[in-house]
């Protein structure tokens, strides 16, 4: 393999559609039993002079990461504990741990509900996009 031109090689990587990208992949897989990490995606950049990038698509997911608990602790328990359906004890615990998830995945629809709640008793709340 000493010989083979890398950046050929790298290149004619790039240049896989998707279908060619999974093709490669499963074959990857079945002859030498290497799988692809971080889920199996394969990442590859846009073609020259494609519109837009990929990477600017809005998230469809968001987590809803619970910053600050306030002036209102108690109160914030009691919302973390209704969002989430934890006990008294174990919601106190993620509250008290601030930074915490409070909801993963969840629609923008959701994430801006859940955050409401938490604002209204003086919660400070952050929501991302997965």
């Amino acid at each position: 393999m000493a010989d083979v031109d890398i950046s050929a090689l790298g290149d004619q990587i790039a240049n896989l559609s998707l279908k060619q990208a999974k093709e490669l992949s499963d074959y990857i897989k079945e002859k030498y039993n290497i799988e692809p990490a971080a889920g199996g995606a394969v990442m590859m950049a846009p073609a020259a002079g494609s519109a837009a990038p990929a990477a600017a698509a809005e998230p469809t997911e968001f987590d809803v990461m619970l910053t600050s608990f306030g002036d209102k602790k108690l109160d914030v328990v009691k919302v973390v504990k209704n969002l989430t359906g934890a006990s008294l004890m174990d919601a106190k615990k993620l509250v008290e741990g601030a930074p915490a998830k409070i909801k993963e995945k969840v629609s923008k629809e959701d994430a801006a509900k859940v955050k409401a709640e938490l604002e209204a008793v003086g919660a400070a709340v952050e929501v991302k996009g997965v």
